[in-house]
């Protein structure tokens, strides 16, 4: 097996650096779209109501069908009030602490395509004027977007173009250190995406095919809880979300790991298929942590809520500090690349 290791950390680089927060991923999508193109011979591509993307590959066996889901919504903000003095106030797009994105740098993108720079500042920053700059609460109406414009009212922000309803990207301030660290905001779940990308690629250039066909689905919500709970193609039995593994105290997910989910907020994921998976691991020597994430949810437990009947699971690369300065290793997206690929050469539970 040959792991296309500099391939996937090149497209996630690369992804990361496309802004996509949810509700406004189609340039993700997009990107996606185009690196398969090449293949539209060997792929079945379909976009999805939603504006996800499905990618089917033909395996030795039509019935029944397997579905690997990674999601490249990322978080963000929206415009909620075009303040008087000139700044913004804004929503949260998932969930995340103020806290996380405080001093970020991040850019407004007007309806007309425009995108005008700025910086996420609590209202009472500067400890020079205000005596609770260090203790004011980051709360949603603490916080506010400082536009590199020379504005000083709403009506001078209005002629930029900026009006409520208008997206928010943060700066990823992505990089990947000699040491193999990959760092910066958006590992969740840009990382699993890459790796279920070039796994993709690479079992079509070298003419291999997974046992079932597996269908490979690029959510565009599964931040705000609905990205692949649907578009389900009907003869799929089993359903594994791909998405980061989370790190802190009491787990045992590190950077370096594939980390096989247990349970999380939503419920145990189902038995069999994770030993199944945590059988594969030990027998090809897969470094692999099991955990239960105590506040989290994946597009496979959302789609087990929808209704679907499914055999679902969720494994993904540990990534520290998730919603906020995160960081994953190569390691970890090596091993979670070779536990895909054992797993879709398997019969269905």
């Amino acid at each position: 097996m040959n792991v296309p290791l500099e391939s996937m950390v090149d497209t996630l680089v690369q992804l990361i650096k496309i802004p996509s927060p949810t509700g406004h991923a189609e340039e993700a999508i997009q990107y996606l779209e185009e690196r398969l193109e090449p293949f539209k011979n060997q792929i079945q591509l379909e976009r999805t109501a939603k504006g996800g993307l499905l990618a089917t590959l033909a395996g030795e066996k039509a019935s029944p069908t397997r579905l690997l889901t990674a999601h490249v919504d990322t978080l963000g903000g929206m415009v909620k009030e075009v303040k008087g003095n000139g700044r913004l106030r804004l929503t949260n797009i998932g969930g995340f602490a103020w806290t996380t994105v405080e001093g970020a740098y991040c850019y407004v993108e007007t309806r007309n395509g425009e995108r005008v720079t700025g910086t996420v500042l609590a209202t009472h920053t500067s400890v020079h004027v205000y005596d609770d700059a260090r203790d004011q609460k980051r709360t949603e109406e603490n916080m506010e977007v400082r536009l590199d414009v020379r504005v000083k009212n709403a009506d001078d922000v209005r002629k930029l173009g900026i009006e409520v309803g208008d997206f928010v990207s943060f700066d990823p301030r992505i990089e990947v250190t000699e040491s193999g660290f990959v760092k910066g905001r958006h590992m969740d779940d840009k990382a699993s995406a890459a790796i279920l990308l070039e796994l993709l690629i690479q079992l079509v250039k070298e003419g291999k095919r997974p046992l079932l066909d597996t269908h490979f689905y690029f959510s565009n919500y599964e931040e705000v809880g609905f990205g692949a709970n649907s578009s389900i193609p009907a003869q799929v039995r089993e359903y594994l979300a791909v998405d980061m593994g989370a790190i802190g105290d009491v787990l045992t997910t590190d950077e370096f790991c594939v980390s096989i989910c247990a349970k999380d907020s939503s419920g145990p994921y189902h038995y069999g298929l994770r030993k199944n998976l945590i059988n594969l691991a030990e027998k090809h020597d897969i470094y692999y942590h099991v955990d239960i994430y105590p506040h989290y949810g994946s597009d496979a437990s959302a789609a087990v809520r929808a209704g679907h009947d499914l055999i679902h699971g969720l494994v993904g690369p540990g990534v520290d500090a998730s919603h906020a300065n995160e960081r994953t290793h190569t390691d970890a997206l090596d091993n979670t690349y070779r536990l895909l690929y054992h797993y879709i050469q398997t019969e269905s539970l």
